[in-house]
């Protein structure tokens, strides 16, 4: 096990120095060593004797099942200090200036992308409006996990400062991700039958969002108090009683309708507003944790990817998703009609809005283990999302913030 991922871990990092050194960001590559060195690729390997199956390779530079089989928790751990680094980088100066454009974008693009998505999936492939709905608001999600890290370096070097972007994409990223994933689970209920009302999943959205912000208010107040009072506590410590919370709190929604992403963010928030020199300690700490997290995070992405899912929806799956992405570019110029940002500034926001990886790698195998008579389309588009937006968004977001210098 140790020597397993010390060997991951060095390949890691010398196939990110190579990726930075061609000016492609590094998280691109380590997904892509995920796919390499994940389970289905080693499958694929022992299937066609290209390796034996107890050999060194087989045992200690793939990655092992019982990793595997702790990836989600894993992942949720790498999501978590992303959402904490978020929050902790946001003034209320700054909420205050780019709110009501946040809020239009967590909403208006991924629900026209979904939108597009399930019109042409529905005609194309012949399938349920409900199974097309759910593979709509499945791509419908952007992935933090790959924003997010990309706007923070980009708000730590003080780009795009004048209408705060950086600020203003993380949050209507996270945001979104809430509206796509309650949308999905409206239409999986509906394609099994659920007897919970439409309206009642509808006001769902906001009454999650509600809750996510009074509990992550309260936490995040209560955290402050307590150790504005314990002065003598070690930041290390602190930190990671912070990430304990937040891993309690995503156990608490399975228990009560919470937007954890929104709850774990305003954590952050209020910690940042309320005990500034506390939450630049944080940030800090976070950022050195977060060099192995990202890690662990883009490579367990890359291993869920199943290459074989993807057979036989190769071309029209593509034309699917960059539909999907032409309407959420729509749906981003709408959002920002009015706005002060010039059209350098909503371009940069078009292209930060494409990537997907996480949210789609957790949920697009769910509408076929509830029984979805088209489940596997809905895998292996989702999963070409993935292998398309990952990379084209990452690339996309370094190429335009170096060309324009906003």
């Amino acid at each position: 096990m140790i020597l397993n991922l010390s060997i991951i871990i060095l390949i890691v990092f010398i196939i990110s120095h190579v990726f930075e050194k061609i000016k492609i960001p590094k998280l691109v590559g380590i997904i892509f060593l995920g796919i390499l060195i994940g389970p289905y690729t080693k499958e694929i390997f022992i299937n066609n004797g290209v390796m034996i199956k107890n050999g060194f390779i087989a045992n200690h530079v793939f990655i092992t099942d019982y990793i595997m089989e702790i990836s989600s928790d894993l992942k949720n751990i790498a999501l978590i200090i992303i959402l904490l680094r978020a929050g902790l980088s946001i003034s209320k100066d700054i909420l205050k200036k780019i709110g009501n454009n946040a809020i239009k974008l967590s909403v208006i693009p991924g629900v026209i992308e979904g939108i597009f998505v399930m019109i042409l999936t529905f005609f194309i492939f012949k399938i349920s409006l409900y199974e097309a709905g759910m593979l709509g608001f499945i791509l419908g999600a952007v992935s933090p996990a790959v924003i997010v890290p990309l706007m923070i370096e980009l708000k730590n070097r003080d780009y795009g400062k004048k209408n705060e972007l950086p600020t203003l994409i993380l949050t209507g990223a996270s945001l979104d991700d809430i509206v796509a994933i309650t949308i999905f689970t409206v239409f999986l209920n509906l394609s099994i039958g659920s007897d919970t009302e439409l309206y009642m999943q509808i006001i769902n959205i906001p009454i999650k969002i509600i809750i996510g912000i009074i509990i992550g208010v309260v936490i995040g107040k209560f955290y402050c108090g307590f150790f504005k009072k314990l002065r003598g506590i070690r930041d290390t410590k602190k930190m990671i009683i912070l990430i304990i919370i937040a891993i309690l709190l995503c156990e608490l929604e399975k228990y009560i309708p919470i937007a954890i992403y929104i709850a774990i963010m305003i954590i952050g928030f209020v910690i940042k507003n309320s005990y500034n020199e506390l939450a630049n300690r944080l940030e800090s700490k976070l950022n050195k944790v977060w060099i192995l997290a990202e890690i662990m995070l883009f490579l367990l992405v890359g291993a869920s990817i199943n290459l074989n899912s993807i057979n036989g929806y190769l071309l029209l799956g593509a034309c699917i998703i960059i539909f999907g992405l032409i309407g959420r570019g729509i749906g981003v110029l709408i959002s920002l009609y009015n706005s002060n940002l010039n059209r350098e500034e909503k371009l940069f926001c078009i292209v930060s809005y494409i990537p997907k990886a996480t949210v789609q790698a957790a949920m697009c195998t769910i509408p076929l283990a509830m029984g979805a008579k088209n489940g596997e389309i809905i895998i292996g588009i989702a999963v070409l999302s993935i292998l398309i937006t990952a990379p084209l968004g990452a690339i996309g977001i370094r190429f335009i913030s170096k060309k324009y210098k906003l």
